[in-house]
Order: structure tokens, then sequence, then C-alpha cells
């Protein structure tokens, strides 16, 4: 089955608009999901609407409610709600353009692939797409998709277009609030020289195919075990070899000796003076 587009509409540069359809890019990953059971019964485990003093209480006699001061709250109905949803507008603004890396990768959030909606549309897209690609740039506009409303940018992606929504400033926590207790030393040029040349052996190009979630593959195999054994217990054994006492005092050098190997390792300290002794 054909995957479905998640909006359509127009992507509209100046005076000129391009009819586009627009895919996610991604899909969930493999997860494992538990439900809570009640273990005599083997029942799954529901759970009722309450109010403290009341009791289970209908459906229908449930709003929404926005805090405003403790214990108080403003009601709002769905009505009232679904009233304020911005309408999808079908068209994307292009109102300005930028280079990618001005873009602090933070504010990246979803991807979507974008296609021309038909024959007629490509050679406008193609226009676009191959413009941007030689400008370096990337174009920033509004969308207003499932009543919300996202910024939004583009950027050529193979033969086609990359459009990603980016978070907005407020949902961004600046950085210096967590690094601000983090000294200001400079490290030992020995040892910054070794983690250079395991950052040098270790470089290559990314393959996202090479990595695997094992704690979800774990899982798999503990539950088909545990379904052939029809459900006896089965503990996995732990490693219980415990660090000896100063074991958390480390030695960078040497460990970054190992992680070279002892030929990498005399290689890169043979090309500098012995360092010297530092209190």
């Amino acid at each position: 089955m054909a995957a479905r587009p998640i909006w359509r509409g127009q992507i509209r540069l100046a005076l000129v608009s391009i009819p586009v359809e627009i895919y996610s890019a991604t899909k969930s990953g493999a997860s494992i999901a538990f439900h809570q059971v009640h273990e005599p019964s083997g029942k799954r485990i529901k759970y009722e609407k309450v109010v403290p003093g009341i009791g289970p209480v209908a459906r229908d006699e449930i709003m929404k409610g926005y805090e405003v001061s403790k214990g108080h709250y403003v009601l709002l109905d769905p009505e009232e709600i679904e009233s304020v949803k911005l309408e999808s507008r079908k068209t994307v603004d292009l109102v300005q353009f930028v280079d990618l890396n001005d873009i602090d990768p933070m504010y990246f959030d979803k991807p979507y692939y974008v296609v021309p909606a038909d024959d007629l549309a490509e050679e406008a897209f193609v226009v676009l797409r191959d413009a941007l690609r030689a400008a370096r740039k990337v174009g920033i506009g509004q969308l207003a998709m499932r009543g919300q409303e996202y910024v939004v940018a583009l950027k050529p992606c193979g033969r086609g277009m990359l459009l990603e929504t980016l978070r907005y400033a407020d949902e961004v926590n600046r950085a210096a609030g967590f690094f601000r207790e983090i000294g200001e030393a400079k490290p030992d040029a020995d040892l910054l020289d070794l983690a250079a040349t395991l950052i040098a052996k270790k470089s290559g190009e990314f393959d996202p195919k090479e990595f695997h979630n094992r704690y979800v593959d774990a899982l798999k195999t503990l539950i088909a075990e545990k379904q052939k054994k029809k459900g006896e217990k089965i503990i996995q054994d732990p490693d219980d070899r415990k660090p000896g006492k100063g074991a958390n005092v480390i030695d960078l050098m040497a460990a970054l000796k190992k992680s070279l190997g002892d030929d990498g390792a005399k290689k890169t300290v043979a090309k500098k003076a012995p360092a010297r002794k530092r209190a």
C-alpha cells in the first residue's frame, strides 16, 4: 500500500507557487510495550476516572482545565479549544533564506519528505531545489498543520527536498545554565594529542544500520526464552564483580594509550618531547 501524504499544499516563493505533497520521513522504531497485569487472574489492569471523595465519574462530566493557580482551573469545552485551532493553510511562504550552519541542531524537531504534487509542478520544484543547493541555503517559513503552526526549514535532499519542523525559542533550554560549573582549565597537550589520534583512528562514515537497540533485542530474547519455558522465571546472572578500592581514579594517559594500542601510543608520544612534571 502506497504511503499517504500527511499534507498537500503549495510552497510559495514570491509569486511562484509549487504544488507539493509532504510525507513523514521517520517511523517508530522497534520497541517493547508492557501492560500491567493482575498476577493471580492473569487479567489486565484497567484504569477508572475518579474524583477524590466522589469516586468514579462519567466521561461526559470530564472537561479540560488549565491550572492558573494552586487548585484553581479555567475550564474549557472541546468546542472552545477547537475554535482557536489554526486552519490548515495550504501554503508555506518561504520568507527567509539562511545558511544551514546558522541553525543550531538543537532546534530541529521532525523531518518530512517533500515531492512535487504532479508532473506540472516538477519543473518549478526542481528549479527551487537546485537553486537552494547552489546557494547552500535553507528556506524558512511557517506551516499550519493539525491545528498547530510550525516554523519549518526546507532544503534539498537527493532528487527531492526535506522539510524539517523547528522548535520555537521558548522550547529550548539554554546551555549556559548547565555548563557554568565546568572549569576553564586547558587540557594537558600530550593527553590532547592522544585523544586527537584516537579520534582520527576511529573516524569514518556514519552508517545507522550498524547500530541496534540492544535493550530491545535483549528483551525480545528474554520474552522468547520465557515463552519456551512456559512462564518460568528467568534471571540473568548479573556481573557481580565490584571495582576495587581506588578504581574510580583513572589514569587517563594509560587509558588513552591502551585505546590506541601500544604501537599507536608509542608513535604519538615519540612526536613530542617528554612533558614537564606538573604539580
